[in-house]
């Protein structure tokens, strides 16, 4: 019978692996055998991520303290991967932020933040693994967390610089695969919808945002942890060699609407 989600031997780089759905996603490619590279910028907490990830599932791990914005740090990073493995076969583009404010009082400086994290941040990561290994290997998978505000627009909390940086994600996911298909590099995108993580259970659970999900949610709920996973190893499997320049919504159907 064939394993489509066998990744032993393989290497995936997360970036913003300190919580959150980077770990959860994380776990999902070491629960098939895959060497996790975690990078975040608080050494202390990737440090914790790759105890418990080597732990759990007995897989190799590095944890990486990098800044997305710093060109020289990424460059480093992938270095140090490329010296201890050999090799990087996944990428997800995990780091991002998010600036909440109306539109008219959101200030330049948080919105060249946002696009320097979101957009910029994931291209240099991407650019980085492509250029000192992916090219040449003639083989990459890269997975860019973008997001369903991404794709569409909310009435629920102005975040209008989180909304633009997204939605460079998306259109820079398709630019990504259509540049880099003639090496074998496969390069798409999840966009998630509200997911149930430490940091949001507590506002998704209020009753405001509980009446928004039956109102704006096909399936009238938020997602829960595993949700992500499997649109994970789908598109960083081997076997998914012919999907390319798509983004994927995993967002309850929020986007259907």
């Amino acid at each position: 019978m064939t394993n489509y989600f066998d990744f032993k031997g393989q290497v995936a780089i997360v970036t913003g692996c300190s919580t959150g759905l980077g770990v959860q996603m994380a776990k999902a490619l070491a629960s098939q055998g895959c060497a996790i590279v975690a990078v975040a910028r608080r050494q202390e907490m990737i440090d914790a991520v790759c105890a418990d990830i080597s732990k759990e599932f007995g897989v190799e791990t590095l944890a990486l303290r990098c800044d997305i914005t710093d060109t020289d740090a990424v460059n480093t990073m992938v270095d140090k991967v490329i010296e201890k493995f050999g090799r990087v076969d996944i990428l997800v583009n995990n780091a991002g932020t998010g600036a909440v404010a109306p539109a008219e009082d959101i200030t330049d400086d948080q919105f060249n933040n946002e696009m320097n994290i979101d957009l910029f941040g994931s291209f240099r990561v991407a650019r980085a693994v492509a250029k000192k290994y992916m090219i040449g290997a003639k083989y990459g998978r890269i997975i860019n967390i973008a997001s369903m505000y991404g794709l569409v627009g909310n009435k629920i909390c102005g975040s209008a610089p989180y909304h633009a940086a997204k939605g460079g994600v998306v259109n820079m996911t398709r630019a990504l695969a259509a540049e880099w298909g003639k090496y074998g590099i496969t390069v798409n995108s999840i966009c998630p919808g509200y997911f149930y993580t430490d940091l949001t259970r507590d506002t998704l659970n209020s009753d405001f945002f509980q009446q928004n999900a039956k109102t704006m949610i096909p399936e009238e709920r938020y997602g829960e942890e595993g949700e992500l996973d499997t649109a994970t190893l789908f598109l960083a499997s081997k076997n998914s060699s012919y999907v390319t320049g798509v983004n994927l919504p995993v967002d309850g159907g929020y986007t259907a609407m």
